[in-house]
């Protein structure tokens, strides 16, 4: 489904990111657990896409194997970063051709082994130059469904790491929508606060896309800390921080909090109309699961998502 059916089908869509495992036994793991949150009904899923498109071809494995073998509606993201308009439109149509109707496009990050990468030769200089292209895409008719392919960017409501000029940082989100994003997924966060100012920002600047708030459950310390790198500045509340100390010396009792915290975030959000929830799952469902019965949201979600496919 084009994300604008996503969207209109459901008032919040709940939503899971996944990434390309590298090896057979991480894949087993994954689609163990895609099993398990299959059931669940999530609008959407996502697939990351590896730094400097590291992981193109496990991305695209994966996502084909979603579309193919699951109910599950696949994003694939993409980015910028060591791609030429050439091969991006080799992926684009690959991803037409199977029937995948979304993507998100990233500006991304070079590989590790690729540190001091001159990014001028890069085709795309800036995610608004990629969602440019996509929608000259689909205005070409190049994708099958009339709609062509629905485009999601990311939005930072910690403020993006590289951009600390906040003013600038809102152009920049603005670009990417008038250059053809339908919707924007945020990067996690913990504490709503932050969510809702961002939003109402967005609302300044003219924004009107829907906006899918990021969350990651915490489920172990040793993953915060890793959660914390990679989202370069991620903000740990102290009210989290001082739950995190007391259950330090038990990874139960850490998971837990980290559960407990992200239901309410959940809850809150919820309460407070928000278009979307996305859970960055890490290929892990147990944390994911224990939310939605926390929330009360698996039988009605399954009827609602039930609902939908007898109506079409």
């Amino acid at each position: 489904m084009h994300i604008h059916d996503i969207l209109a089908a459901d008032q919040t869509t709940i939503s899971f990111e996944f990434f390309p495992p590298k090896t057979e036994a991480d894949a087993q793991a994954l689609y163990q657990n895609i099993t398990l949150l299959e059931a669940l009904q999530p609008s959407f899923v996502s697939v990351t896409y590896g730094a400097g498109g590291s992981t193109r071809q496990l991305t695209h494995d994966l996502v084909l194997r979603l579309k193919q073998t699951t109910s599950l509606d696949p994003i694939p993201h993409l980015t910028c970063v060591c791609h030429s308009e050439n091969e991006i439109e080799d992926i684009l149509t690959k991803y037409a051709e199977a029937g995948v109707s979304n993507t998100l496009a990233l500006g991304g990050d070079p590989p590790r082994d690729l540190a001091n990468y001159n990014r001028k030769s890069d085709a795309f200089q800036h995610a608004a130059d990629l969602v440019r292209f996509i929608r000259s895409y689909n205005e070409r008719g190049a994708h099958p469904h009339a709609k062509g392919f629905g485009i999601g960017v990311a939005g930072f409501p910690e403020g993006h790491p590289a951009t600390p000029n906040r003013l600038e940082e809102m152009d920049f989100l603005k670009a990417k929508v008038d250059a053809g994003a339908d919707y924007i997924c945020t990067q996690l966060f913990f504490d709503n606060r932050d969510l809702y100012d961002f939003r109402e920002r967005c609302e300044l600047a003219g924004i009107r896309v829907p906006i899918i708030a990021g969350i990651m459950p915490i489920t172990s310390l040793a993953g915060m800390r890793r959660m914390a790198q990679l989202a370069l500045g991620a903000r740990f509340p102290a009210k989290l921080l001082r739950a995190l100390d007391r259950a330090a010396n038990d990874p139960e009792a850490v998971k837990r909090v980290g559960i407990h915290w992200a239901t309410e975030q959940c809850r809150d959000l919820l309460d407070n109309q928000v278009r979307g929830i996305h859970f960055y799952t890490l290929n892990r469902s147990d944390a994911t699961r224990q939310i939605y019965q926390n929330l009360g949201l698996q039988d009605s979600t399954t009827l609602r998502r039930t609902a939908l496919k007898q109506a079409t």
